[in-house]
């Protein structure tokens, strides 16, 4: 059985996924060991099949039972310690409401990329690593000009969770395996 930390894009706002609702289905669909952190489509659960599989199960389910459409990021738990392990801002974890993980559903062109660090502020940091970008905004995520452009500016689908979170679901994943 793998474990794996389950992001679905753009929940909050009009846009719910209930958190207990949405263990009873994955839960009914078989999927064994499954959590949800806060309110804002974080899950984890194990399965013994391949993440490409357990995305596209849990597409269905979520479309059918909460009408929800939008991208769902499957990150296997040795995955996402990768991820977690190269974070080039060590310092920056600290004040970890500062720091996000970005999960990126393709690896962005190069051109995308360098359009990306060039509108980068001096206050701002990013580093790019494959399906992982990490972004440090020293004052705060809500005051960033460039946050809310990512994804357009790099044309794939992402979503982020600021350090607490990802710290959180690591643990999670860890205690599901």
């Amino acid at each position: 059985m793998t474990s794996f930390i389950i992001l679905f894009r753009g929940v909050g706002g009009a846009t719910q996924l209930p958190t207990k609702p949405l263990r009873e289905v994955l839960t009914e669909a078989g999927f064994g060991n499954v959590r949800t952190y806060i309110n804002s489509g974080n899950a984890v659960l194990t399965s013994d099949k391949k993440a490409e599989e357990v995305e596209r199960k849990i597409a269905v389910l979520t479309a059918k039972h909460f009408d929800f459409t939008k991208e769902i990021f499957v990150i296997s738990s040795k995955d996402f310690d990768r991820m977690v392990e190269k974070n080039p801002f060590r310092e920056e974890t600290k004040e970890p409401t500062k720091l996000h993980l970005f999960v990126l559903k393709t690896e962005p062109e190069q051109a995308a990329i360098a359009a990306l660090k060039g509108k980068v502020t001096e206050t701002e940091n990013l580093h790019i690593d494959a399906h992982a970008l990490y972004f440090h905004t020293p004052k705060g995520f809500s005051d960033s000009k460039l946050g809310p452009k990512i994804d357009r500016i790099l044309g794939v689908a992402i979503t982020a969770r600021n350090w607490n979170s990802v710290l959180k679901l690591q643990s999670m994943a860890h205690e599901a395996s």
